[in-house]
């Protein structure tokens, strides 16, 4: 599959407000490695390949581990993650299918128990970026393989 149009060139004013959106979402309350987990778990609904390399490759590079990794599409089922984890799954599936879920209340009021309300504000952004991305990159066709995670040293990056 080749890529559409390159967006960076065509439009590069709303990518840059989305990269701006990303610098936000890397000093976040929220931890860069569940960043990535909701990030994947949005793109795998979504059905993004370019968008799941990327972040498989982010987790891998951030010391997460294949097993939780290959398992995430199966978080309910698995011993796997933690609870403030788990909401963070719950709430990223309610937002990236919200036509369906209405991120109905009793989902809210769990999330709530995890996060605290800034916690949640910049979950729920992180959460619509992604869904952003994977529509922009499976919209024009974004080359999956293509990307490289940044090389880290303990988790920095160098």
């Amino acid at each position: 599959m080749e890529p559409r149009i390159d967006l960076y060139k065509i439009a590069p004013e709303p990518v840059q407000a989305m990269v701006q959106l990303e610098k936000y979402l890397h000093h976040c309350a929220i931890e860069q490695p569940l960043l990535h987990l909701i990030k994947m778990r949005a793109s795998q609904i979504n059905g993004c390949a370019y968008c799941l390399d990327m972040h498989s490759k982010d987790l891998l590079s951030l010391g997460e581990t294949p097993q939780r990794i290959v398992s995430l599409d199966a978080w309910r089922e698995t011993p796997f993650y933690s609870d403030r984890e788990r909401a963070a799954l719950e709430w990223t599936e309610a937002v990236t299918l919200i036509s369906k879920t209405h991120a109905d209340d009793e989902i809210y009021e769990r999330v709530k128990q995890q996060f605290s309300e800034k916690e949640l504000a910049d979950l729920t952004w992180a959460i619509a970026a992604i869904n952003t991305w994977n529509r922009l990159a499976i919209s024009f066709r974004s080359k999956a393989g293509t990307y490289q995670a940044p090389k880290r040293t303990a988790g920095v990056v160098v």
